[in-house]
């Protein structure tokens, strides 16, 4: 089978095409042939070698690039029940998506309902499972509850402000650009403001009548962590879920004190994703609002496995640009085969 793989960390060019043996799924594992695969800025870290001493993504050379897919299942392996040959499934969390078909432990496995698009399901399934114990379990979303989403029209924050409105909250959010801003309010927050080095939180805390809101989600890092802070209640809930632009290194717990009392979180989505039973909860959620039309998943762009190293480029060029960040990848046979994203 054709895959994507890397020997050691770097930019694209460290990408190398090869041509795997097949092998049979193992006890509890599945066969899945790739109908897509999504491109996600973690795939971007997985290269450059940010997981080298992770505990949580613990991955090692050489490795097939991707962690999410949809397609079919092609075999199955000894003690699993409730799939079927011919099912059609999406995973998360699972490094050799970038291949035509990977080897995935069952409990990451999910049902796709026949009414949703297989490039849907592997579009939603990192952002959509991300988001979803985001807005669930750390913003415990609902009437009465206020939040600030930075990066509101990446692929998680678009979600975020949608899970948001969809619940109840109010949901505030900051961009980069006007042009990004305009895709956060099509998405229905409250009011939008671009990042302006901080002075949103003037126009935050007049919203809020000077309290500050309940939680902010902040996919950004070094240029917003700070003005996070100022930005949330007394007691409130800062969660910091990722650092594109650039990581926070010096901070002193005494902050979080003086700027009062915050709580501060930095989670994975992998403790979110511990059983079965959870996985298959949050994707259910998820796959049902993008049926039922209340949560919007755009694809911005489809590319074949032979052009790798330009969607990787353009991802990163996305994000320093301040554009959506997230990519899909579509398998299929022969050079031409397409990767896409969302």
């Amino acid at each position: 089978m054709k895959a994507i793989q890397i020997d050691r960390y770097g930019g694209p060019e460290v990408i190398v095409r090869r041509d795997l043996p097949m092998r049979l799924p193992g006890d509890g594992e599945v066969l899945v042939r790739l109908a897509y695969s999504g491109i996600n800025f973690m795939d971007i870290h997985t290269r450059q070698g940010k997981y080298v001493t992770s505990q949580t993504y613990p991955q090692s050379l050489p490795t097939t690039l991707g962690i999410e897919g949809a397609g079919m299942i092609d075999a199955i392996g000894g003690g699993v029940d409730g799939f079927q040959l011919g099912d059609r499934v999406a995973y998360c969390l699972s490094w050799g998506s970038y291949a035509e078909f990977a080897i995935v432990d069952a409990r990451r496995v999910v049902r796709v309902p026949k009414e949703l698009p297989l490039e849907l399901a592997a579009a939603s399934m990192f952002h959509g499972l991300t988001a979803h114990y985001l807005a669930y379990d750390l913003g415990k979303f609902g009437p009465g509850v206020s939040c600030l989403v930075h990066a509101a029209s990446g692929g998680i924050g678009q979600l975020l402000v949608q899970l948001g409105v969809r619940m109840g909250a109010t949901v505030y959010a900051t961009t980069s650009t006007e042009a990004k801003a305009a895709v956060a309010r099509k998405r229905g927050a409250a009011a939008v403001f671009l990042y302006d080095e901080g002075r949103f939180v003037e126009m935050m805390r007049s919203l809020t009548g000077g309290r500050g809101v309940d939680v902010v989600f902040d996919a950004v890092g070094k240029p917003t962590f700070r003005d996070s802070l100022r930005a949330t209640r007394s007691k409130g809930l800062v969660v910091s879920y990722g650092s594109v632009g650039g990581a926070v290194k010096d901070l002193d717990p005494i902050e979080l004190g003086e700027a009062g009392s915050l709580f501060l979180t930095r989670p994975r989505l992998a403790d979110y994703l511990t059983d079965a039973a959870t996985i298959r909860r949050r994707a259910s959620d998820i796959f049902a609002a993008l049926l039922d039309g209340s949560l919007s998943i755009e694809i911005a762009g489809y590319y074949a496995l032979d052009e790798v190293e330009r969607a990787h480029e353009e991802l990163e060029n996305r994000h320093m640009v301040g554009k959506p960040l997230s990519k899909i990848l579509q398998p299929r046979l022969g050079a031409g085969s397409p990767l896409f994203h969302a």
